[in-house]
């Protein structure tokens, strides 16, 4: 299965540079997510989500991204990663925790961006062992469906 034809690559939404290792290195774990349109992901992801690009392969439609550590790899569709049908919304099942120092920044670019959050902001606990783990957590979709989870540390607390 082959994915639609490949827009060509535009201007980038970020300046800096483009052909660099990602700060700090690789990450041991790196999702590739295919795109429809590799230059409005870009735009969507460097834009309100505020990720940079560390380096890109425009005749391949290859960008990849990288924030505070966190990094992605996008791609647009060629039907090399293709195991099936792939339909909006992709990622269907699979969600992508973000560490963030603070949401708020995230929240007002999304806000003037008129992007809609997938729901409302929560304050989240979760269990590991015997603490509890605290997050201020935000859910949005990015244009091609992939749900991404911000979160920001709210700190620890004794489990009950």
């Amino acid at each position: 299965m082959t994915g639609p034809a490949r827009a060509p690559h535009r201007a980038r939404t970020q300046p800096g540079p483009r052909h660099q290792r990602p700060e700090g290195g690789f990450a041991p774990l790196v999702p590739e997510l295919d795109v429809t349109s590799l230059p409005a992901s870009i735009a969507f992801w460097c834009g309100p989500l505020g990720f940079t690009v560390a380096y890109d392969r425009p005749a391949a439609g290859f960008a990849y991204l990288q924030q505070d550590g966190a990094q992605v790899m996008l791609c647009e569709r060629n039907g090399n990663w293709d195991t099936g049908p792939l339909e909006r919304p992709f990622g269907r099942g699979a969600n992508f925790q973000i560490a963030a120092a603070s949401i708020a920044p995230i929240l007002a670019a999304l806000a003037a961006a008129g992007w809609p959050l997938f729901r409302p902001v929560q304050e989240r606990w979760y269990r590991t062992g015997n603490v509890l783990g605290g997050s201020r957590e935000l859910l949005v979709q990015v244009p091609d469906g992939y749900l991404l989870r911000f979160a920001e540390s709210l700190g620890a607390r004794p489990a009950p």
